[in-house]
């Protein structure tokens, strides 16, 4: 199995009864950390509240760093997504720690994703097209075709 290497963890959780996944996020990335231990960060919402309310926090470290209990205490809701980053392009800087969280014109969107994009032109223009307005330029750096978790809300 040569040229096999390990890129980034994603979780993704839903829970049908609106219990709040947001435990259940930090232990998936602490599970996951092996995949990535530059950064990490999580972005929920409860789906019968408020449309476009998705709370996250990310930051460099390690999920034990960066998702600290007194951090983790803050947010609930009943869907969520969670990211560990191993780098393969862009800088370590806080700025790539996802997921991406925007606003558009439909709404907010949480992204998270594992590997690099390869259809940036193309892609730019959609995104153009749909109007979205905010953090454009780093989802097109680090967006990926493959292994995406999305929370739409």
């Amino acid at each position: 199995m040569a040229g096999i290497k390990e890129e980034c963890g994603v979780f993704g959780i839903y829970d049908l009864d609106g219990g709040n996944v947001v435990p259940s996020i930090y232990y998936g990335l602490t599970s996951l950390q092996h995949r990535g231990q530059e950064s990490c960060g999580l972005a929920v919402s409860d789906t019968k509240g408020e449309r476009g309310n998705v709370k996250f926090h990310k930051d460099l470290g390690l999920v034990s760093e960066v998702l600290r209990q007194d951090v983790v205490r803050k947010y609930e809701g009943d869907i969520g997504i969670g990211h560990v980053r191993y780098s393969t392009t862009g800088a370590s800087v806080a700025e790539n720690a996802q997921p991406l969280v925007l606003s558009y014109v439909k709404g907010t969107l949480a992204l998270a994703h594992n590997g690099n994009l390869v259809i940036t032109p193309e892609l730019k223009w959609e995104l153009e097209r749909f109007s979205i307005q905010l953090q454009i330029q780093r989802l097109l750096r680090s967006i990926s075709q493959e292994n995406v978790c999305i929370l739409k809300q």
